[in-house]
Formats: C-alpha cells, structure tokens, sequence
C-alpha cells in the first residue's frame, strides 16, 4: 500500500469557492425562480480588449501554416513577451531582465509552486487574514506556519516584528481579501526585515493594476534591495480579462543567492528554471500572443478601459456601504471590498442571510483566516447593473 502525503488531512474539508459554490447551487436549485447575484469570487465579466483578441487571432492563424507553425515553446516564455513585460515595468520606472521573467498560466499557480524551492522546515510567516491558497500549499508540504494579525487596529497592513524571525513571508498588495495597500515606507521596511533575517519575501502583485495613488509602489523593486530578498507574481487575469485564457509571469531576480547546508551557492533564479522546465510546459503561443498585446500601449489602454468600469463598480459599493454607516476596507486601488458583518454576526452566518433574503453572494471573511470572522468580501468584477442591484437590496434589507 503506499504511503500518502498526511499533511492533506490538515487541510479544510474543501477550498473555500469550492464551498461556496456547494451553497449557492443548493439554494437556486431549492429556488430557481429566484436571480442571484454573484459578487463573490473574483472572476471578471468584461470581454478582453480588441488589440488582444486581434494577435490571438493572428497566433491562431499561424499554426494553419508550416511556415509559421509553433509546436512547443520556451517553458520560460516566448522572447517577445518577456521583453514587453520588461518594457512595461520600466514604463512603471522598475528596471527588471527578460531572463528574470518567467511565464506561466497564472499567479496562483506559481505562489503554490514556488514552495517546491524550499526545504520543509522553513518558517513560513502569513498574514491572517490571507488568500487561501499560500496556506493550504504549505501546509500540503507540511510546513510550520505563522500568522501574523492584519486588523482594523493596523488597518489590515501588519507590519514584521523585529523580534520574531520567518523565513519566507507572503505580501499581497493590493491586498487579497481587505483591498489595503502597503506605500512605499511600508514595503521598505519589510524589504529591510527580510535582508535583516535572510529571508524571502513572496510578492503577490496581481492587483496592481487597479492602483490609483501614484504614491502607492506597483511592485516590490521600486524598493530598494528587494532583488536580494523578493519574488514578484503577477497575472493578467484582472490587468487583461485573462481569467479564462490564463497567462501570468513570476519574476526572480538573478541576485537572489543563498549558500546551501554543504557550502554551495545556489541561485533561485536558476532553480526555478530548472523547476519549470521539468515540470511545466508552457503557456500556449496563442495565449503568448495576446498577453503581449495587453502590454503594448494601445492594449494598456483597452485595458484600463475595463480596470475603469471595475474601478466605478467599486465605488457603487463603497458607497453603498458607506450610506448605511457600515465600514469597510478597500475599494480604491482595489477590486475588492472589505466590510463588517452587520449586527455582529460571524461571516458564514453573514453569507447565508444574504443569500437567503437579498439573493446576493460575496466571500466570507473566514475563509481567509480568524481575523476575517466578523468581515465579508464583495467585488467589483460584476457587470454594472448586478452591481448596482446587488446594493439596492442590500440597502433594502438593512
């Protein structure tokens, strides 16, 4: 009989979307004359831009040829997109090289793989609350966790405890679930943590596109010395409409070197190629092509157009929110909305009661941790008349 990995019995009886999709399908087939809303999972509506759509074609076109047929490509990602992502972050004044960026089909994908680069006994440190999927990878691997508390006290920004030692630390910023975002002092002292301890920040960046506040860092190497102590993930799920095509890229910088138990420096930068190209096969030319697209400026451009129109969404939340003397979190340079439970209620319980009486759906805040018990998430990502209808019952039923 052979031996399974245990640390899966550790694991929540299901993801958190997954339960949450087993609730919502038992009341609309319990009511299916009942129209739910549905601004719980962070999945876009808006159709990806023209510019995109038009090289996607083109990547269609040339595998009918064998002049320009593709078969399998660099699993490091095609040059031409590497090199516009490059070129994008230096439009952002963050200077990175190609062969420090790695495609691949999404951010969630790579902040649960990149833990295959590390030994089991690091000390992993996590902010509660948190986007599930950085807990449950590790502790799949059987790894210790520690939590640090985000809060309303610290408004959901902890910042490290010089007294307390991780080994690798997550950040998301904007944030997934709150919607806060660290400055540039912030980071700047987390960046001075992890070369303070000799650790590694992994850095969740998927929402930088819907920062506003020019004073607010889009990336963790407008900090200084973060190449010698971060990785950056990214995705074009929300800067591109990208949730169903799936690209994204992870950027490791070449200086990031560590001296192993036996004495022999070891890149992550080199690791992690080695680890994609035996284990991952790379993100479709087809999908490569559009990608690029959304970093050329006329792509950019379509794509604000639809950051924008979620950008509106959101303050119709917020708003909203704001009108019945509810705080909240989040909703500007972000997609996401963070608000407390009315009446003190726990989020599940929260969840329940909107479904049933206002037939709206949002995310519970304990599914990110015990700091998210009394919160719940909302997002901006539905189309603009849900939205709106989706705050005029909740403002009818409190």
């Amino acid at each position: 009989m052979p031996k399974l990995n245990e640390n899966y019995l550790n694991l929540k009886e299901s993801y958190l979307f997954a339960e949450i999709n087993h609730r919502v399908k038992a009341y609309s087939e319990a009511h299916p004359e009942k129209k739910i809303i549905r601004l719980g999972i962070g999945d876009v509506t808006l159709p990806i831009g023209s510019k995109m759509i038009e090289q996607m074609h083109e990547g269609v076109d040339a595998m009918a040829s064998s002049e320009t047929f593709k078969g399998y490509g660099p699993e490091q990602g095609y040059d031409f997109l590497r090199n516009a992502i490059v070129d994008y972050y230096a439009r952002n004044n963050v200077s990175i090289e190609a062969d420090e960026v790695f495609v691949s089909d999404g951010a969630k994908s790579d902040t649960g793989n990149i833990t295959d680069l590390f030994a089991q006994d690091n000390v992993i440190m996590i902010p509660d609350p948190v986007y599930p999927v950085y807990v449950d990878t590790n502790i799949m691997n059987g790894r210790n966790i520690t939590y640090i508390d985000a809060n309303a006290e610290n408004n959901f920004l902890p910042m490290p405890d010089h007294s307390k030692h991780a080994d690798i630390i997550y950040i998301c910023s904007p944030n997934n679930p709150t919607g806060a975002a660290y400055n540039y002092e912030q980071l700047k002292e987390w960046v001075d943590y992890a070369l303070e301890n000799d650790a590694i920040l992994l850095y969740d960046s998927a929402y930088e596109c819907f920062i506003t506040d020019e004073s607010l860092p889009r990336s963790i190497f407008a900090i200084e010395g973060a190449k010698k102590c971060a990785i950056e993930f990214c995705s074009l799920s929300k800067t591109a409409g990208f949730t169903g095509t799936r690209c994204g890229y992870t950027i490791v910088p070449k200086a990031l070197k560590f001296v192993s138990s036996k004495g022999i420096e070891m890149s992550l930068n080199a690791m992690w190629n080695r680890r994609q190209t035996t284990k991952f096969n790379g993100v479709s030319y087809i999908v490569q092509k559009g990608a690029a697209a959304a970093f050329s400026v006329e792509g950019m451009a379509q794509c604000h157009e639809n950051i924008k129109y979620y950008q509106e969404n959101a303050k119709i939340i917020a708003d909203g929110l704001a009108k019945k003397g509810i705080r909240y979190f989040g909703g500007v340079n972000s997609p996401y909305i963070w608000f407390e439970c009315l009446n003190s209620m726990d989020s599940w319980d929260f969840f329940d009661y909107l479904l049933n009486n206002a037939q709206v759906v949002g995310t519970p805040g304990a599914g990110f941790g015990k700091n998210g018990q009394k919160y719940f998430r909302l997002t901006s990502f539905g189309n603009r008349e849900n939205t709106i209808e989706a705050m005029h019952r909740i403002d009818q039923l409190f």
